[in-house]
């Protein structure tokens, strides 16, 4: 097999690829073998046609168009192998010569991925947070645990308050028939925590233990019952129970409860080691953020628009499942950050555009400096996840086989090794405090951690 190689426009290449007139040959006997099985001949049996009256009577263009489903795909990949290309897209082929007894030759014309023109991407000087815990961060996670140890306490005759737990007997019915999923006795639901229908729980506020309520609904999009989207629900509901929390006070008592600890000093010394562990994770993640971001900034490249679109639609699906999560909706979204679609879609697309560039670029470093993923690195991510989802590792790696997911996880873990490649050989400057909790860098609006109250540094862990 021969394969020439001619660069075109906008990194288009084609390549004009010979294959030898005795492969040609072997492919036309393989087709024939799987055609005359298939066809009946009178006079013949099936399966014992002779060459010569098959073609005479199906024509040999039958067995041509068999044999180039063998050829073709075989040829084309040791071309592409050959020339050292990576395309992106499906090939143009042309057949160019396909005759009995001479060699065959066509052209395959495909989108590459393009050249890369790397900056200086060693040595690179970034920010790296310094890391610092202060006592309301301490307190805030003591806080946390007293909230996450309160005892549910009878509220009495009161009424519905916000963060109380009202207990209910729930009767839903959805185009005027009962819908026990929506239903239920003595369901409790705590008011503010925002995870039953939207607008629910606003209907319990002020409600007095044995009174009764009607309201309707209207169910969201992407809600965990897809038959009922769209929908309307009546809701009748009783309060039959209202608890609140009980708070233990923070002291020595306290301590010991929630923890192996002796006393609350004790106590608030581990807090502030787990959250100084916390924010050092936190600072190695902004300063590798920020030299990738460097590096990705000095290089030269326009981001194919295939990849581009390719990745725009990752992007709108994972977008709408992160709304159905919270049970929103695109129309939700929209009407509550005020903003219109066209706009969102406009967001998403430059952000699938900087997404493309960022992966060639370092798809494109790993390439010169020689970084690679060996089977044993993938076989020990595939352990790992089989770990994580409780699976059995044969199993795991059958379905990732299966779903064509194998080459995303080697491509995952060649990007961590580029990553760290780039931080290992970055030049690191100390600047702002980091906190262990939500410190934000200052200068690049990033956020060191997560958002207060949502994450809870557990002691003894």
């Amino acid at each position: 097999m021969r394969a020439a190689l001619e660069r075109l426009d906008k990194n288009q290449v084609t390549l004009q690829i010979e294959v030898e007139a005795d492969q040609v040959e072997d492919a036309l006997q393989k087709a024939y073998q799987k055609v005359v099985k298939r066809v009946n001949i009178p006079g013949f049996r099936r399966g014992k046609v002779p060459r010569p009256i098959l073609e005479a009577r199906l024509g040999k263009e039958v067995l041509y168009e068999e044999a180039l489903e063998i050829l073709l795909p075989q040829a084309y990949r040791e071309a592409v192998e050959k020339q050292d290309i990576e395309p992106i897209d499906q090939p143009k082929i042309d057949v160019i010569q396909m005759e009995k007894g001479l060699p065959l030759i066509f052209k395959a014309t495909v989108e590459v991925l393009p050249e890369v023109k790397l900056g200086n991407y060693k040595g690179i000087e970034a920010v790296k947070p310094e890391v610092k815990v202060g006592d309301d961060e301490v307190e805030a996670q003591l806080k946390l645990l007293q909230q996450r140890h309160a005892r549910l306490v009878d509220a009495g005759d009161g009424t519905v308050d916000d963060g109380d737990i009202a207990v209910i007997n729930l009767e839903a019915t959805v185009d005027g028939k009962p819908e026990p999923r929506l239903g239920g006795q003595e369901r409790s639901v705590e008011v503010g925590s925002g995870k039953f229908i939207p607008g629910f729980e606003a209907h319990l506020l002020g409600m007095k233990l044995g009174e009764e309520k009607e309201f309707t609904l209207h169910i969201p999009s992407l809600y965990q019952y897809p038959d009922l989207e769209g929908k309307e629900a009546c809701f009748k509901v009783k309060v039959v129970g209202i608890k609140r929390k009980e708070l233990s006070p923070i002291d020595d008592e306290f301590a010991r409860d929630v923890s192996e600890c002796s006393n609350l000093e004790e106590l608030k010394e581990q807090l502030r080691n787990k959250l100084e562990e916390v924010g050092r994770l936190n600072a190695k993640r902004i300063f590798t953020e920020r030299v990738v971001q460097k590096a990705v900034e000095q290089a030269e490249v326009e981001p194919p628009e295939i990849l581009v679109k390719r990745q725009l639609e990752q992007d709108t699906q994972d977008f709408i499942r992160r709304l159905a999560y919270q049970r929103l909706n695109l129309e939700d979204y929209l009407r509550i950050t005020n903003k219109d679609f066209d706009t969102v879609q406009k967001d998403l697309e430059a952000s699938a555009r900087d997404t493309v560039k960022r992966s060639l670029v370092l798809g494109a470093i790993a390439k010169a400096e020689g970084i690679k993923v060996t089977p044993e690195e993938v076989e020990a991510e595939i352990n790992d996840m089989a770990a994580q989802y409780n699976m059995e590792t044969d199993k795991l790696r059958k379905s990732l086989e299966e779903k064509g997911q194998l080459a995303s996880i080697e491509e995952g873990i060649l990007i961590q090794k580029v990553q760290e490649f780039l931080r290992e050989n970055a030049v690191e400057l100390p600047d702002e405090p980091v906190t262990g909790k939500a410190g934000e860098a200052t200068g690049a609006g990033e956020t060191a951690g997560v958002p207060e109250g949502t994450e809870e540094v557990s002691p003894g862990e």
